[in-house]
């Protein structure tokens, strides 16, 4: 009985041509658009439509906060909508299906577009997604055939399954590093999308993501992916060159069927298997090389290859293989290069003893990829630097702080510290090992001169401390400042005085140990590395 006055009561009405379910609550009122409950022939929206922010219906006002599933739905003339800053989600299938819709605005105030949203929005051009998404439904703009480019904000963090799917006009589109993941046909039928950069933050790239993107000419893939999807790349034709990263450890059945541009593949030293027809139907590969021994090659992997000619294996052992595995390459008049230890082996081994000649690899030596270097972390002027010695490389990154999130107290102690960690990156070549600081600020103390915004003014000095090989350094605290380490139990494990903004602590602390630093009359946790 007590939580009778929480119930929501929700009525739909007309008002001035818009249809909205009221949501009656005692402490709001709100009301989402809707579809006309009375007139099932999809034509109840028409022309250029603009949604207030609010309405008012038998002496009551709403927000209007939302436009509900389906409430556009099939809307054959409805040429243009503007949604106001009230709105923060769009529901499922709201416009699926409006063929002449060619603009829409979408407001800052939005956090959220639904599955099937715009699905077959044939006529829609261009759309602006706001910073304040965060979420992306499947289907969204699935069959936009109009749509030539589109910029998806730093607040989104992946992209759903069949997104983009036949988005036949998308020409391009940059994907931001807050996206971790790329769903299943995601960009599946685009087949003007000419060239995709994938950024350091995807970690997974879905089944069909990108297949029949028949106008794909480069896509690079960076080395923070760990998983491709089956038939990711089917029909890739044009499709002229691949590098797959070492961080890749199975390379799913269809993967590149089709891609026929491609002309030489090389199996990173990380991948284990490779599955059904991963390459079947690549006519125009001549050279396959595996850096390492594969445990795992599947029927028709490399089936219907006519060009080829050569393949190497540099593994120390010979690759377990279906029997199939080349079936349709010509693999009689090809040349398999193989380290000279196991050479007798490969001559009685199905498929291997099948290539017309089997020779000793020259030099016998399994090609190195190179590996970035290991960055640099600087903290300068407010921001956070990172360097690194490879040309080129780009930054993966991770921040976490120390401080306390919720307290029931009237006073909160503050440790102002952020542990950091940071890799390199680059195509070709290996991650580089992590990087480690500790940031923290010491010498608080309050300024004179009163507050700002009802908080006292501080002082403070940012001091980084980073480790390596038990040496701990620290910059940026004042000279003559007294800075010491200890162990856990207690014990100093060394002592210095900062000069010229820097001091070198040579500690017997192991690897992995918690050292506590001492700098002034402020203490830090940090991980010996």
């Amino acid at each position: 009985m007590a939580l009778l006055p929480m119930a929501a009561n929700a009525d739909t009405v007309e008002i001035d041509g818009i249809y909205y379910n009221l949501i009656k609550k005692v402490e709001l009122n709100y009301a989402e658009v809707t579809s006309n409950p009375n007139d099932q022939t999809g034509d109840y929206y028409s022309g250029n439509i603009v949604i207030p922010e609010s309405v008012s219906y038998d002496g009551n006002d709403y927000g209007v906060t939302s436009i509900g599933g389906s409430a556009f739905n099939h809307c054959t003339s409805l040429t243009s909508i503007t949604i106001p800053n009230s709105v923060t989600s769009i529901g499922r299938s709201a416009f699926l299906d409006c063929p002449s819709l060619t603009s829409i605005t979408i407001p800052n105030s939005l956090t959220s577009i639904g599955e099937s949203v715009f699905w077959g929005c044939t006529s829609l051009t261009s759309i602006t997604i706001p910073n304040s998404v965060t979420n992306i439904g499947g289907g969204a703009f699935y069959g936009c055939t109009s749509l030539t480019s589109i910029t998806i904000p730093n607040s989104v963090t992946s992209i759903g399954s069949g997104v983009f799917s036949h988005c036949t006009s998308l020409t391009s589109i940059t994907i931001p590093n807050s996206v971790t993941s790329i769903g299943t046909s995601a960009f599946y039928d685009c087949t003007s999308l000419t060239n995709i950069t994938i950024p350091n933050s995807v970690t997974s790239i879905g089944d069909n993501a990108f297949q029949g993107c028949s106008s794909l000419t480069t896509i690079t893939i960076p080395n923070s992916v760990t998983s491709i999807g089956e038939s990711a790349f089917w029909g890739c034709i044009i499709l002229s060159s691949i590098t797959i990263p070492n961080s890749v450890t199975n390379i799913r059945r269809n993967t590149f069927y089709g891609c026929t541009s491609l002309t030489s593949i090389t199996i990173p030293n990380s991948v284990t298997k490779i599955g059904r027809k991963a390459f079947y139907g690549c006519t125009n590969i001549t050279s396959i090389t595996f850096t390492k021994s594969v445990s795992g090659i599947e029927e028709f992997a490399f089936g219907n290859i006519p060009e080829l000619s050569d393949v190497f294996c540099y593994g120390k052992y010979v690759p377990i293989i279906n029997t199939k595995a080349f079936e349709g390459s010509f693999i009689e008049y090809a040349t398999l290069h193989v380290p000279a230890a196991y050479i007798d082996i490969y001559k009685v081994t199905d498929p291997w003893k099948n290539f017309m000649n089997i020779v000793v690899l020259e030099g016998d030596e399994t090609p190195t990829t190179p590996k970035c270097e290991k960055p640099t972390i600087r903290y300068e002027n407010g921001q956070l630097n990172f360097a690194c010695a490879t040309e080129g490389a780009e930054f993966v990154s991770e921040i976490a702080d120390t401080d306390i999130k919720k307290y029931n107290e009237a006073s909160i102690q503050l440790s102002v510290t952020y542990v950091i960690s940071v890799y390199a990156t680059k195509s070709g070549y290996e991650n580089s090992d992590v990087a480690t600081a500790t940031l923290c600020w010491i010498d608080q103390q309050p300024q004179a001169g009163g507050t700002a915004n009802d908080m006292s003014q501080v002082s403070a000095r940012a001091v980084m401390i980073s480790s390596n090989g038990g040496s701990l350094t620290i910059d940026g605290a004042d000279d003559g400042t007294p800075i010491a380490a200890y162990a856990t139990t207690g014990h100093q494990a060394g002592s210095a005085v900062s000069t010229n903004g820097r001091a070198v602590i040579a500690t017997t602390l192991q690897p992995g140990s918690i050292a506590i630093v001492k700098i002034g009359q402020k203490s830090v946790k940090v991980i010996v590395k």
